[in-house]
């Protein structure tokens, strides 16, 4: 049970890591008209985890968690590193950093020491706390592709707008997703880690220099 509940806390919205308080380019992209209602929405996220997400983000994620469970600080350090340095603004750059930081104030909270890394990535140090509680590869990530997924509804339920049952729609239609991202994740060698979103990118940049903001840039 203990593991169960340590997972489900790394995965709460309570987590204080200030992670509600990014959009990740969705505001951008309903400000634009891309992302506009519910299907739009969905559509925005789902290819966002599909096609950036699953092939970056969440097999370099694998590869923290395992460097953590071996003890392999100077692998962890340079994953982290080139996940920071794989952001594609500053906006992105930023958030990683940030909550990363604000993770890492946390986790003494859950005994756990965070890495000797400046900065540290979320993605890192969400790894890191699974490896160091015991929790296993694929249900960590899975955690983790589920928040990320979460806040990302919750940002469109707030920019739309949309009430809460069209919410609950969207992640009823991202459990297939989160799933198979984990999937192709496992699956991914190192080189074929990598992503080509432009879309997702030009709106995060266009997002740092938008009028009238709800989300942080």
């Amino acid at each position: 049970m203990r593991p169960l509940l340590g997972l489900l806390h790394l995965a709460s919205p309570a987590l204080p890591v200030g992670a509600f308080a990014y959009s990740q380019a969705l505001e951008a992209a309903v400000e634009h008209g891309i992302a506009a209602g519910e299907p739009q929405a969905l559509a925005w996220i789902r290819d966002h985890l599909r096609l950036v997400v699953a092939r970056v983000e969440a097999p370099l994620w694998l590869r923290l968690h395992a460097a953590a469970l071996a003890g392999d600080d100077a692998g962890f350090a340079e994953l982290n590193a080139r996940f920071i340095a794989l952001r594609e603004t500053a906006e992105l750059r930023a958030e990683a950093v940030q909550t990363g930081a604000s993770l890492a104030r946390a986790l003494p909270a859950l005994g756990v020491a965070a890495p000797a890394c400046d900065p540290l990535a979320f993605c890192a140090g969400f790894a890191w706390t699974c490896a160091r509680l015991g929790l296993p590869a694929r249900e960590g990530l899975a955690a983790y592709l589920w928040a990320w997924a979460e806040n990302q509804v919750l940002a469109a339920v707030k920019l739309v707008p949309l009430g809460q049952m069209a919410g609950q729609r969207m992640l009823v239609a991202l459990h297939p997703e989160v799933e198979a991202a984990v999937a192709t994740a496992a699956a991914l060698g190192d080189d074929d880690l990598g992503s080509a979103a432009l879309g997702l990118a030009i709106e995060s940049a266009r997002h740092e220099s938008q009028y009238s903001r709800l989300f942080r840039s």
